[in-house]
């Protein structure tokens, strides 16, 4: 996980940008992730924590009709997650998390079902449900398995190489380098 994390702050210093999280089941997770790589305060905004319902409303600025009609576990939350925070903290890149940790099913969804969104420069937001299979594996199941702690960090590290990805394909030239961190 660790790799992943160093390799995006690489990434992001070289362009002279900075990303932001919004969590729900990795409760701070990816933020943590990314802070302990050395340098990580050149690119790190902050992270916000949106745990409960009412928090994703209030502090990311999720629509409750968009929880109404979807649910917090749904790539519209996410989205809307992402977009609440790298509004709320400045960044250029965000990226968000929701969904079933366990130990028991929340809402009709099953433990392991993760959807995460990024948005970005250029006007680059894209939502997906996590799964091993969106790192390339056929036939993966529809979730994550394993436990509580081992699903929280799949997600992570799943979440912070596709950010890595995003990252790398745009060039080397910093959109917000007058902003002071």
């Amino acid at each position: 996980m660790m790799d992943v994390a160093a390799h995006l702050v690489e990434l992001l210093c070289e362009r002279n940008q900075t990303v932001a999280t919004c969590e729900s089941l990795t409760a701070g997770l990816a933020a943590a992730t990314i802070a302990g790589v050395p340098g990580a305060s050149a690119v790190l905004r902050g992270g916000l924590v949106t745990y409960a319902t009412d928090v994703k409303v209030h502090l990311a600025g999720v629509d409750p009709t968009t929880i109404e009609t979807h649910g917090v576990i749904s790539g519209y939350c996410a989205l809307e997650m992402a977009r609440g925070a790298q509004r709320r903290l400045d960044a250029d890149w965000a990226v968000a998390f929701t969904g079933v940790a366990g130990p028991d099913r929340q809402d009709n969804h099953p433990v392991g079902e993760v959807w995460a969104a990024i948005v970005g420069p250029n006007d680059i937001e894209h939502y997906w449900q996590v799964t091993e299979s969106s790192m390339g594996l056929e036939k993966a199941p529809r979730v994550l398995s394993g436990n509580r702690e081992s699903i929280r960090r799949r997600t992570v590290e799943l979440v912070l190489a596709r950010l890595a990805e995003h990252v790398a394909k745009l060039p080397a030239t910093p959109f917000r380098a007058n902003r002071r961190n």
